[in-house]
């Protein structure tokens, strides 16, 4: 998709029916949705500028609107955030909560069609050629989405309503928030000319370049280039993908999509971690949390990987196939943890470490791999892979669930957790005592 933010807002006329027969695709956008989920929890924010990211460093993930209005943007360096933005409330991601809210608001979905494709934990392409008999026009459904989120959900959301994918998803992002905007389909291209060009999937800044300096600027001006000029500019096959869709051609079609390819979970860390063992358990930390999502949606993971940046902002990623499908913290917190010794780092300085499960299948279907040479399996780590979590995981796993995420865990956290907490006390007593020595 090109920039959301070159998108003009605008609100659909609400005295006015807009003409929505040939509009059978809605793409609903969830408001800021990090920054809401934490909001509706503490509504004393409400109005507030909030920004969920790293605390003390890493990147913006989300900003409520009344941050925006000062500049903060997501992807944005914490750091250039608070300058724009002192008074900014910062909250720590809480990945849980959002993974909750997202699949309250995707069983809304379902309920409307079952042909519904999320691109994300806060957005989705829906197909409502089969829901009008039942539900109204694709107006009427979309309003009822949004009332019904925010009524259930205590959260707004966004609905765009177009004949194509690509059009709903420009409408919806139009309309923020809490709004609703129809593109008739006879007047797509209407909406669509007047929008600058970095609006089209695939015009990022380099494709946007070469546009520029043929003195393409909107969308018009790219429908009305000939196709033999924009080929010579950015190639055959993306000229063709743009000239299509300034044209409002878009044949993709909603594919509904159950089975999320991977669950990761990363953190920016506030100090970097220097010793292997700082890095294991940060891994351990991770690794609880991947598996505890994979039990939420009842799915097992067949490859564990890790994601590690350095002070340096260098990356390096690692993956493992496993031997077999499993669910459990213990095994994803072994093979990601052999995964990092195995690189052989010497004194290595660490600002975010990340655990990832890839190809997942429904636990069902996940069934053990019978094996005769287990003894000599390459990775004894993952010798023994099982579908289902041994019962220690699931019984920290309901503990978990009623007493919260930190409630219980590997023992090579609670070493570090005591250290974080002696720190915390000794940073009390200085501020203490320098608050006695001001009296």
């Amino acid at each position: 998709m090109g920039r959301s933010a070159d998108i003009p807002r605008e609100r659909s006329a609400s005295d006015v029916p807009a003409d929505d027969a040939l509009c059978p695709i809605l793409h609903v956008d969830m408001d800021a949705f990090f920054a809401s989920v934490e909001i509706r929890r503490r509504p004393e924010l409400r109005n507030r500028p909030v920004v969920v990211g790293g605390v003390k460093r890493g990147v913006v993930a989300a900003a409520s609107y009344a941050a925006r209005r000062y500049g903060v943007r997501s992807a944005m360096p914490m750091s250039q955030a608070l300058r724009l933005c002192p008074d900014a409330v910062v909250l720590p991601p809480d990945r849980a909560a959002y993974s909750q809210a997202s699949a309250a608001v995707m069983a809304i979905l379902r309920d409307v069609t079952p042909l519904v494709e999320p691109l994300s934990l806060d957005e989705a392409f829906l197909d409502v050629s089969g829901a009008r008999r039942l539900l109204g026009s694709p107006a009427q459904i979309g309003a009822g989405i949004r009332a019904r989120v925010f009524a259930e959900q205590e959260l707004t959301c966004s609905v765009g309503v177009a004949s194509t994918k690509f059009v709903a998803k420009l409408a919806s992002a139009r309309c923020k928030p809490d709004g609703l905007l129809v593109v008739p389909g006879r007047e797509t291209l209407t909406f669509l000319r007047p929008l600058p060009v970095t609006v089209l999937w695939g015009v990022g800044k380099q494709t946007a370049a070469p546009l520029h300096r043929l003195g393409i600027r909107t969308v018009a001006d790219l429908a009305d280039t000939p196709l033999d000029t924009l080929r010579r500019a950015v190639g055959r096959s993306v000229a063709d993908h743009l000239n299509s869709l300034a044209r409002g051609v878009d044949p993709r079609v909603v594919q509904p999509r159950d089975v999320e390819k991977s669950i990761s979970s990363d953190r920016t860390l506030d100090v970097d971690l220097t010793t292997a063992d700082a890095v294991v358990e940060e891994l351990s930390r991770h690794s609880v949390e991947v598996a505890r999502r994979l039990g939420e949606r009842e799915l097992a993971a067949r490859v564990v990987g890790i994601k590690i940046r350095f002070a340096d902002f260098s990356t390096v990623t690692r993956v493992r196939t496993l031997t077999g499908w499993t669910d459990s913290s213990t095994a994803i917190q072994r093979a990601a943890a052999d995964l990092y010794r195995r690189l052989d780092l010497d004194q290595p300085r660490v600002r975010l470490v990340g655990v990832k499960a890839e190809g997942l299948r429904s636990i069902g279907d996940a069934g053990d791999q019978l094996t005769l040479d287990v003894g000599a399996s390459q990775h004894p780590v993952d010798a023994r892979p099982t579908a289902r979590a041994p019962a220690a995981d699931r019984a920290a796993d309901a503990v978990r669930a009623r007493f919260g995420i930190e409630s219980v865990g590997f023992a090579t956290l609670l070493r570090r957790r005591s250290s974080e907490a002696a720190q915390d006390r000794g940073a009390d007593l200085g501020s203490a005592g320098r608050q006695i020595g001001d009296r």
